[in-house]
């Protein structure tokens, strides 16, 4: 693999970071934090990461308030545990905003930053945040993965009048306001953003992307009990297509399930590998058609994503039709896929799409199963030496655009 080399174009800086969930190989998701911050500890920055002693998205919490991983500091900041979206992640929230805003003083005199970044999803940071850099001088980024509260109103069909939400919008629209520079992972993001207050020029979009430069310690095999369920499949001569990852609703998982049993008679088996609150539905769903071809993992270790993604024929990412996604998605499984060279079925209606500007795959509407059995169909129909070139495409694609190494520079790039 060909070297990726990133020129800071100015001096060394001091960076704090405050992501409420922010995690590490160490303790699980989310990992964006993380990767952007060893690049730039790689290039002579200093980082700090400050985030929430707990969050649902961790495998484990930290038990240190304060911590050394890879060179980057993290600070984690007291706050209570909580199960689901409901009152109690509600707090969780405000006690973290209010502890980042009352150790404002503290952070800014022993940091000192140059750079503050305010990464969300929840916009209530951006106070605590701020007053950092008010108090030391710093330039303040605002960082946007997801558009809360629009998300929220538009997926979770809530009223834009409710407190919460009115809350939550006026902490959006000052951070607009605000910031020096506003980030955003979905690339047509600034359109929504300039309606609510905030200066185009203030936009840059830096994508969510892939740890190459860890890739080789991806390397964990499969667990017993996958090898022997794919190799079954095997045997049967199955082409085998994959999906690997969270089993939500917004998944859209109910399409393909669908469209498996459309193929029910073709040689294909469908392999879903991951958890979540639909996962049960779905298996009752696929025994209910009386699917054979349809065949439910347990999750793998991040360490093993790698092997589960090379073990298929094709891999296969959906999602429902939603006004949300006209300003653009960046999910990080897509670039997992693309790195395994596997051709990639996408069910899809955004504005923008990775698998068709790579030409690594097929896209399909959204929610129609015929469409998603049809691709599949004509993958079938393709030779391996087809299908092998489809599948490089996509890796080209990710290293050229979506390596952490580069991305890391962009990032640096917005900063001046």
């Amino acid at each position: 693999m060909a070297s990726v080399q990133i020129e800071d174009p100015g001096g060394v800086m001091r960076i704090l970071l405050v992501n409420h969930y922010a995690g590490s190989p160490l303790y699980g998701m989310e990992y964006r934090p993380y990767y952007l911050a060893r690049e730039w500890v790689r290039l002579g920055h200093s980082v700090t990461v400050v985030g929430s002693s707990f969050s649902h998205l961790r495998r484990r919490s930290p038990e240190k308030s304060e911590e050394m991983i890879d060179d980057i500091r993290f600070l984690w900041l007291k706050t209570r545990g909580y199960n689901g979206n409901g009152a109690g992640r509600v707090l969780n929230m405000a006690a973290f905003s209010t502890a980042l805003y009352l150790s404002a003083g503290l952070l800014a005199r022993n940091e000192r930053p140059d750079v503050v970044i305010a990464s969300s999803p929840h916009p209530f940071i951006i106070y605590g945040a701020g007053r950092i850099a008010r108090l030391s001088g710093a330039r303040l980024i605002f960082e946007v993965r997801d558009l809360w509260p629009l998300t929220i109103v538009e997926l979770g069909n809530i009223s834009p009048r409710h407190p919460f939400i009115a809350l939550m919008q006026r902490a959006e629209d000052y951070a607009y306001r605000a910031a020096d520079r506003v980030i955003s992972v979905l690339p047509k993001a600034g359109d929504y953003m300039v309606g609510r207050g905030m200066n185009r020029d203030k936009f840059a979009c830096v994508p969510n992307g892939v740890d190459i430069a860890g890739e080789n310690v991806f390397g964990l095999r499969l667990p017993n009990y996958h090898e022997a369920a794919l190799a079954g499949l095997r045997e049967k001569g199955l082409f085998l297509v994959g999906y690997a990852g969270g089993h939500g609703i917004a998944n859209a998982l109910g399409y393909l399930i669908d469209a498996a049993a459309i193929l029910r008679n073709s040689p294909v088996a469908f392999v879903l590998a991951g958890e979540g609150t639909e996962k049960q539905a779905l298996a009752e769903k696929a025994m209910r058609l009386g699917l054979e071809n349809v065949c439910l993992l347990p999750p793998v270790d991040k360490a093993a994503m790698p092997a589960l993604l090379s073990a298929m024929d094709a891999l296969y990412i959906g999602w429902n039709r939603e006004p949300i996604y006209r300003f653009g998605i960046s999910p990080n499984k897509i670039m997992d896929y693309m790195m395994s060279g596997k051709p990639v079925i996408h069910s899809v209606e955004a504005c923008n799409d990775p698998v068709a500007e790579s030409g690594c795959g097929v896209s399909v509407p959204p929610e129609d199963p015929g469409r998603i059995a049809g691709a599949l169909e004509s993958m079938l129909s393709m030779t391996g030496a087809e299908r092998e070139q489809m599948g490089a495409r996509g890796r080209s694609f990710v290293l050229e655009h979506f390596d952490y190494r580069v991305l890391a520079g962009k990032y640096l790039e917005a900063f001046r």
